[in-house]
């Protein structure tokens, strides 16, 4: 449905008065670009550099790629301007002056700074879902140009350069498993160290993989927030917060043991303790709203859960028996929106070009 409204959309901007002749040349340099978000299971936070590169082990993520995304169109203009489309519009001249950040940087990277006009348009909010939809964008952004560039990139590519530009450009305070889930897609052992990224594929047979569907799905606690802000507010105390951080490196650890051998109930519980101990790595990770729902889902038959991302809003991720999610449909109210968990085996992917 969205790429049949972008293909739509396009062809409509290209009638009217200009000649067959320029619209056949705009209709050969579209690019669309397909980025999934990700769910972590477990080990979020131990994607950080501040942890990663001075622990032994470094860190430790277990994640999967949803089908859920986020479309970039890139279309080369008439003109030298360039124009965005995402939840404002901006027009301008210059590369330097573009406000939308990860963009503009995605851009300078690529090597397109004229002439272009970019839209997002995504499935989910397009920002503090703890989805990692920020870095789902960088990495559309960054396939879809450097497709129009002529170049044809991989995975790893697109993650180090989205990681280059949040973490080492913009200075974000975050780690580096959102870029990889994103660019990489499937069910992954994400490791994070000193000598870089590593990601490999969980092997489990197609009988866990549906009944990882069938009994996890996401909750909407109806608010989003900035992962850059709940991560920038750290705990005064430094050792607590190293505590937890290597005992939710050990849960992911687990949680891959678990999937593998097909204990999905016992994987549920993990996430509640995974849950309990992360609420203690900022103030801000969660708040009496957020509680009161996890206590409500609890009541709902969830077997456990966690708050994704950095906190403080988005999705909870979720366990129960097979007939949770529809449970929970019935039974919550519209704002906290229940989505499925379907596992997305492909990465970010130029679908139109």
């Amino acid at each position: 449905m969205v790429l049949w409204f972008l293909l739509v959309i396009w062809t409509l901007g290209q009638s009217g008065t200009r000649s067959v002749e320029i619209d056949e040349a705009f209709r050969r340099v579209m690019i669309i670009s397909k980025t999934p978000v990700r769910v972590s299971f477990c080990g979020g936070g131990t994607d950080l550099d501040g942890f990663a590169k001075k622990e032994d082990l470094g860190g430790l993520v277990v994640s999967t790629a949803i089908s859920r995304y986020i479309h970039v169109t890139v279309n080369e203009r008439f003109d030298d301007r360039i124009r965005l489309s995402y939840s404002r519009m901006e027009t301008v001249e210059s590369v330097d002056d573009v406000e939308h950040d990860l963009v503009r940087e995605a851009m300078r990277i690529a090597g397109v700074t004229s002439g272009v006009e970019i839209t997002t348009i995504a499935d989910i909010p397009s920002r503090g879902t703890g989805l990692g939809s920020s870095s789902v964008v960088t990495v559309g952004v960054l396939n879809a140009l450097h497709h129009l560039a002529g170049r044809t990139v991989g995975p790893r590519q697109l993650a180090e350069e989205a990681c280059r530009i949040e973490i080492d450009v913009l200075g974000e305070p975050i780690g580096r498993q959102d870029q990889y889930a994103a660019a990489f897609g499937g069910l992954n052992r994400i490791s994070f160290g000193e000598k870089g990224v590593e990601v490999v594929p969980i092997t489990t047979d197609s009988e866990i993989v549906r009944r990882m569907e069938q009994e996890f799905c996401l909750v909407y606690t109806g608010s989003t927030r900035s992962a850059s802000a709940v991560l920038g507010e750290e705990s005064d105390d430094a050792e607590d917060k190293l505590r937890r951080l290597r005992a939710i490196r050990g849960q992911a650890e687990e949680a891959e043991k678990l999937i593998q051998s097909g204990d999905l109930d016992a994987l549920g519980r993990l996430l509640h303790n995974t849950w309990e101990i992360k609420k203690g790595l900022s103030p801000s990770v969660t708040n009496d709203g957020l509680d009161s729902l996890y206590s409500k889902l609890i009541d709902l038959g969830v077997t456990g859960g966690k708050l994704l991302g950095a906190g403080g809003g988005g999705f909870f991720l979720v366990h129960g028996d097979d007939s949770i999610e529809s449970r929970l449909r019935s039974s919550l109210p519209e704002i906290n929106r229940v989505l499925p968990l379907s596992i997305e085996e492909k990465g970010s992917e130029i679908i139109h070009s």
